[in-house]
This record gives structure tokens, C-alpha cells and sequence, in this order.
């Protein structure tokens, strides 16, 4: 028995270990689980901590800040924040421009910005530098593809990067990646450009805002493939998403994007009056004479365009200039000629169609300037003349059938019509401009046909208008008044030049009357037309432009040209100014010596180059590629080459994210926010929907909506409707989304883990009641 009872002992008391081992086994596999998991989710909630690094709720800034939408509810990103110094040295007839941007970072995380800003669209841009600390990064050009491949590749390993693309000869994107947080990056760009010159004044505008962009829909035409029927998409702004910008509401934001700005002034002969029309200066004089100004207040919001002019002194007016610069065994000239005012025919009669833009852009003071200005023009009419009206915003209409004489009776009536105009709606300026090419009927015999189009020009699809004008113009004149504080100068010296006619800007109400009266005597005058240019009878080689475009009272030829280093000789400019020939002559050996005219005659050489492409539509390969090598060989940014800067440093750590966002803008000065992003998008056909459904997913979008005025891109149109307070694109910031499912899943292990040890314990407790001990006592 005893025996026995010690065997019995020995079993279960080695059982009752076996099962405390076990018991602490698992304890022991618990417990390190739950560590694990703790770990894991420390880890997680670090990566998580840092994703949200620079993301913020309202209350977490503790200074005045933009805020722009992201994709994590509650939170937002700090916008980038940029001051901008521009610095113009004026000598003689050519400006050369400093812009330097500083991207701030305001957060704790890691971030890329993108800047849409404007230049003069005859901006030679020519030199990017990056300053990082103390040192200065000078920018490369490369072909366009190529730098975008560099700038992605250097993003990607957290180099620090810059690169300087032009989306429109007026319109250029500047991305910088890897700012880290609290960082400043300082972009600096530099660029050559001429002055503008007329009979009496000199002058140059700097434009400091891209205003909101009309883009049509793409159009979709029904197309029969045999027994299939099929849709063909032409999209006449494919390039939208770049030229477009997150605008802010001024009446709920302040304004952004301080500029400071200076002018150093050296004319080259004895000037009088200097005016800033649009900015108040202050003016100090150096040693040398040169004349500096600096704007009066510290900085100005980037939300106009700013304008110098200057008047040379009585009796100091140069009527010529011939400048030479000698470069790489090349002599590039620089040449300007001022041609008398010849009186027009009397027995001259005209038919000018007048079109005025009042689309929803035009709100506030541009309306009231475009209707100021257009009824002065129909009061200047003579009887003799033939006038009519068309007014455009999403539609069109007419004033009369075809052009009837200016009576009286027609222009009062004409400019009551035109006073009770009211800006709104979309910005579909080509019906508008078709009518006024095809729908006015023949041009009477000895007439002279002239199209006046007055408008901010704030469309994207430009380049749908030029191939009108040069198609459909016949032998009408189109002329262009840009209208506003900020208007699409490309689109308005473009369609000028491509109609054979003139550009005028009318930046403000006071501008009005003087501004107009100019124009009415460029339409009253004579074109000085048939320019040709030759070099002892030989036409003059490396001619840009060329052909040289018409010209207008008041209007100097202005050229430049590419000619062996060594050559001799005269230049000899002819024309006829009406019926009277007219000649001038420019001797080489007089030339003054002079700078940076190898990048003006590249910068015109490829405008040039542009206009043939469009016209022709052919051979656009062969086009590209001269376009190409001009622009590599002169340095130059164009539309197929752009400057990259890369810091070989890496800075960014490759765990850190990088958010992305483009650089909100102010809306143009006088313009109405709520004319503009006030309407709701029209839906697309659904004919246009299935089309665009084979399409990608960026082009189905863009046919998707449309704003009904003027506005940033159809993803923020939709937005904007929903709430006029989120103009602002929305930033690629990561979420949490994967943090909490991982959290999600670890918790279901866990709690199985658990749930299998409480049973594994409950079952050794119900076998200990059956223990020897416990059977003996009971």
C-alpha cells in the first residue's frame, strides 16, 4: 500500500510539475509577446509621430500662419512661406533682372514647394543658383526630360534640389525639394530682357502674379471605326495642371508673398520724368549718376503687375542705337530706329470690330475699365467709319448683324449696350473671336478692316487663338488691350503680333484716357509695313524677328541679328509707311560695344521658332530640335529645356517623408473673388464621360468638371464649390491609415494569445481538483 501510495505520489506530483512548467512557459511566451507587440507599436507610433511632423491642428500655431486642407481629418500642413527681392539694372535699352526666392519651412517635417510665377514673356531666363548655408549651387541646362529626370533622382535620395521649368513664355514653375524643417532655401534666378521703347517713352513691366486660368473642356468628337463607333479627345490646354495655382480668398485670408523691389536706372542719355504708375518709390541718385529706387513700403504683396517709365529730357530723344557684342567668334547686333509719322489718307475708311471680354475674370475694376475704355473708342468714330460690337463670356452675342456706320444714332445707342455689360460667366474667347473674323461679311472695297480686343486675356488655351488669327484673320488687323492689374501679356503681344497689329495696356482707371488716345492713333495712322533689313544689299543673316512685324505710330523697329565677327558694312532698314517708301541706314563700324545681346537674339530667335511651328504644322520635330540647341548653346530656359540645381549632400533621411505642395497665390488686384470661383462646375456630357473613360486618369478628370469663370484647375474647382474657404490645393501628407490597422491586427493576436492561456490555465485547475491529495481528502 504504501508503495503503491509512493508510485501514486511520484505520478502526480511529477504531473503537477510537468503542468507548472508548462503553465510558466506560456507565461513566459505571453509576456514576451506582449513586449513585442508594445515594441512594435512604440515603433509604429514613431513612424506615425514623424509622418505627422508636419502636420498641425489650428490651436498647435502659436503664430499667424496659412493652413492649407490634408488628407488626415483635423489636421493641416503649414504653407511654405516665401519672400521674394527682386533687383533690375537698366542700361540703355537692355535690363538685366535678379529674383531671389526664400522658401521657408514653417513645419517639423519635410517638405517640397512649387511656385507658379509669372516673368516678361520675352524674359531671356538664363541662370539658376541654390544657396544652401554658405554655399552656392549653380544650376545646369538640360534638355527638358532630362532635368526632370535629374531633379526626381536627387528628390528621391533626399539631396536638396531646384528646377526651373517654363510652362508659357510668361509662366515658369519653381520646385524645390528637401527643405527640412524650420529650413530656408534661397533660389536665386536671373534673366535678360530689352526695354520698351516708343516715339517718346521708355519703359518695362514686371509682372508679379499668374492670375487664375480659363481652360476649355477637351472636346470630344464622335468617330466611326468601321462597324465600332468610337470618341476622339482634343484637349486644348493639355499642360493645365501645370500653369494652375491654389488662389486665396482675400476676404478671409491676408495677402501673401512679400516682394521687395529696386531699380537702378541708367538710361544711356539726359531723362526727365520717371513714373511707377502702380507702386510708390523712393528715389536717391549715385555718384555716377545712376538713378536708384526702392519701393517706398518695405515689401508689397505679389497681387499686381509693377510698371516704370521714364521720359527722356526735352530735345534728348535718341531716334537710333546700333550695339555689338562679340562672343565665341560671333557678332550678335542690337539695333532700334524710330521712323517719322506719316498722316493717314483721309479718304481711308475703317471697319472696326470691337470685342470685349465679360467673363466672370473681368469682375470689378476690370469691367469698369474694359466699358470706359471701349465707349471712348466708339465715341472717336468718324461717320465715315463702320463699327459693331461682340461681347463674350461662355456665350456670345453681336451687337449688330454685320457693320453698320458710325451715326450718332449707332454709337450712342452702342455704348448704352455697353454700359449695362455685367462681368460673369466662363471665358470662351474663341466663338467670340471667329465671329468677329467670319461672321462681319466681306471687307468693303478700300477699307481697312481692324479687330480690337479688349480683355485680361486669362485663358490657358492660347495657342487655339493664335492658329485662328493666323488662319481666319484674312486681311483684317487685330490689336489687343490687356485689361486689369495683371493681364496674360504673352497671349496679347502674341495675338497682336500674329494679327498684324499693336498691344496696349490699361493697368488702371487713370490710365484710361491716355492709353486709349494712343491706341486710337495707332488705328488712325498708318502701318509702317514691308520692313526689310539688309548688309550692302545682302539680307542680314541671323535676322530675329523675321520677318519683322508691322509697326505703329510711335513704334521703333526694334532687332537683332547673328553676323560673322568681322563683318563690315551698313545696315539698311526700308519700309513703306502708307504709300511713301521710307529708309534708314546703320554703319556696323559705328556700333557700340554691348552685353548680353547673345541671349536676346536666342530668346527671339526661338519665339520665332514657336510662331513657324504653330503656323505650319510640320516638320514640329525639326522645329523642336532647333529650338532645343538654341536654347542649350545660349543657356537659355525654354519650353523644351529647363535649369536643374543639386546639392550632392544628401540631407533628408531616407525613413523621413516628404510632403508636397504648390505655393498658394494672392488673387490679381480689383479682381472679384466671388465672380470668379462663385459658380458650381458644370457637369461633363455623358458622352464625354465615356470617352474620357478610356482615357487616364488625370484627362478624365480634367473633362469631369469645369469652372464657369476664370479659376484654378477642375480637381479644386470642385472644392472651391463645396467650400470657398479651402483655396488651396491639397498636400500629399501621409496618414495613419496603416498605423491602425497593424494596431488593429496585433490587438487580435493578443487577445487570442490571451484567450488560449486562460483556457490552458482552466484546464490544469479542473485537473488539479482531481490531484491525489484532494481525492484522499475527500
Amino acid at each position: 500500500m504504501n508503495t503503491m501510495q509512493s508510485n501514486d505520489e511520484f505520478f502526480f506530483s511529477n504531473t503537477e510539475q510537468t503542468a507548472k512548467e508548462r503553465i510558466h512557459r506560456l507565461a513566459i511566451v505571453a509576456l514576451t509577446a506582449c513586449f513585442t507587440m508594445l515594441a512594435v507599436l512604440l515603433a509604429q507610433a514613431e513612424a506615425a509621430q514623424t509622418r505627422m511632423a508636419g502636420l498641425v491642428r489650428p490651436n498647435d500655431v502659436n503664430s499667424g500662419t496659412l493652413l492649407l486642407p490634408s488628407k488626415e481629418p483635423g489636421f493641416f500642413v503649414q504653407a511654405p512661406r516665401l519672400n521674394t527681392n527682386v533687383e533690375f539694372d537698366v542700361n540703355g535699352s537692355i535690363i538685366r533682372a535678379r529674383i531671389t526666392q526664400r522658401f521657408k519651412n514653417p513645419t517639423k517635417g519635410w517638405v517640397e514647394g512649387t511656385y507658379v510665377f509669372p516673368l516678361p514673356d520675352d524674359a531671356a531666363v538664363d541662370r539658376l543658383k541654390m544657396q544652401i548655408g554658405e554655399r552656392l549651387i549653380e544650376g545646369k541646362i538640360k534638355p527638358r526630360a532630362e532635368a526632370r529626370e535629374i531633379f526626381e533622382a536627387a528628390k528621391a535620395k533626399g539631396q536638396k534640389t531646384a528646377l526651373l521649368e517654363q510652362q508659357r513664355p510668361n509662366i515658369f514653375t519653381n520646385q524645390v525639394a528637401n527643405i527640412g524643417p524650420g529650413e530656408t532655401i534661397i533660389v536665386q534666378i536671373e534673366y535678360q530682357q530689352t526695354v520698351l521703347m516708343t516715339k517718346d517713352a521708355f519703359s518695362f513691366r514686371f509682372p508679379m502674379v499668374v492670375a487664375p486660368r480659363y481652360n476649355p473642356d477637351p472636346i470630344v468628337q464622335t468617330v466611326d471605326f468601321g462597324t465600332d463607333r468610337g470618341f476622339a479627345i482634343t484637349n486644348p490646354v493639355p499642360d493645365r495642371e501645370k500653369t494652375e495655382a491654389p488662389v486665396l480668398d482675400p476676404r478671409e485670408n491676408a495677402k501673401i508673398n512679400p516682394v521687395t523691389l529696386t531699380v537702378r536706372l541708367s538710361a544711356g542719355f539726359p531723362i526727365g520724368e520717371v513714373t511707377t504708375p502702380y507702386h510708390t518709390m523712393n528715389e536717391t541718385t549715385h555718384a555716377d549718376g545712376t538713378r536708384i529706387f526702392k519701393l517706398k513700403a518695405e515689401s508689397v504683396p505679389a497681387d499686381r503687375d509693377f510698371l516704370m517709365e521714364w521720359h527722356p529730357a526735352t530735345g534728348q530723344t535718341p531716334s537710333a542705337g546700333l550695339f555689338r557684342q562679340i562672343t565665341d567668334g560671333q557678332a550678335y547686333l542690337l539695333a532700334f530706329v524710330t521712323p517719322p509719322s506719316v498722316k493717314l489718307d483721309t479718304d481711308q475708311n475703317r471697319e472696326v470690330i470691337f470685342i470685349i471680354d465679360n467673363s466672370g475674370s473681368m469682375a470689378g475694376a476690370s469691367i469698369r475699365q474694359a466699358r470706359e475704355a471701349l465707349a471712348m473708342a466708339i465715341a472717336r468714330l468718324s461717320s465715315k467709319d463702320r463699327f459693331n460690337i461682340i461681347r463674350f463670356d461662355d456665350t456670345y452675342d453681336m451687337f449688330f448683324e454685320k457693320p453698320l456706320p458710325a451715326t450718332s444714332g449707332n454709337r450712342e445707342n452702342a455704348i448704352a449696350w455697353v454700359s449695362k455689360l455685367e462681368a460673369e460667366g466662363g471665358t470662351e474667347m474663341l466663338p467670340a473671336l471667329k465671329a468677329a473674323l467670319k461672321r462681319q461679311g466681306p471687307i468693303e472695297k478700300g477699307a481697312l478692316r481692324q479687330v480690337v480686343f479688349l480683355t485680361d486675356g486669362a485663358i490657358g488655351n492660347e495657342n487655339q487663338l493664335f492658329d485662328t488669327i493666323t488662319h481666319e484673320r484674312g486681311q483684317a488687323r487685330v490689336f489687343t488691350v490687356g485689361i486689369g492689374s495683371a493681364p496674360n501679356s504673352f497671349f496679347m503681344t502674341r495675338a497682336a503680333e500674329t494679327g498684324r497689329g499693336t498691344f496696349t495696356h490699361v493697368g488702371s482707371e487713370q490710365e484710361i484716357g491716355e492709353r486709349i488716345a494712343a491706341l486710337l492713333l495707332k488705328l488712325e495712322n498708318p502701318a509702317m509695313t514691308d520692313i526689310e533689313v539688309s548688309v550692302d544689299g545682302v539680307s542680314l543673316p541671323g535676322l530675329a524677328p523675321n520677318p519683322v512685324p508691322d509697326l505703329y505710330l510711335g513704334e521703333p523697329v526694334v532687332l537683332t541679328a547673328r553676323i560673322q565677327e568681322n563683318a563690315t558694312g551698313t545696315i539698311t532698314l526700308t519700309g513703306m509707311i502708307g504709300a511713301q517708301p521710307w529708309r534708314a541706314e546703320l554703319p556696323l563700324a559705328k556700333a557700340a560695344d554691348g552685353t548680353g545681346i547673345d541671349k536676346l537674339w536666342a530668346r527671339r530667335t526661338i519665339a520665332d521658332l514657336e510662331v513657324a511651328r504653330l503656323s505650319t504644322g510640320s516638320d514640329t520635330d525639326g522645329i523642336d530640335k532647333r529650338i532645343e540647341t538654341v536654347a542649350l548653346d545660349h543657356h537659355l530656359v525654354s519650353r523644351l529645356t529647363s535649369l536643374v540645381a543639386v546639392d550632392v549632400t544628401p540631407s533628408r533621411p531616407g525613413d523621413e517623408p516628404l510632403a508636397d505642395t504648390k505655393i498658394p497665390l494672392n488673387l490679381p488686384d480689383g479682381w472679384d473673388f466671388e465672380a470668379v470661383f462663385g459658380e458650381q462646375p458644370a457637369q461633363s456630357t455623358p458622352q464625354m464621360q465615356k470617352a474620357m473613360g478610356a482615357q487616364t486618369g488625370n484627362l478624365m478628370t480634367m473633362a469631369d468638371t469645369r469652372m464657369v469663370a476664370a479659376a484654378p484647375s477642375p480637381q479644386a474647382a470642385s472644392v472651391m464649390a463645396a467650400n470657398a474657404r479651402k483655396q488651396v490645393a491639397l498636400p500629399q501628407t501621409a496618414t495613419l491609415a496603416d498605423r491602425d490597422i497593424l494596431l488593429g491586427i496585433l490587438l487580435i493576436v493578443f487577445a487570442g494569445m490571451a484567450l488560449m492561456a486562460t483556457r490552458l490555465l482552466g484546464s490544469h485547475f479542473r485537473s488539479d481538483e482531481h490531484s491525489p491529495e484532494r481525492l484522499n481528502n475527500a
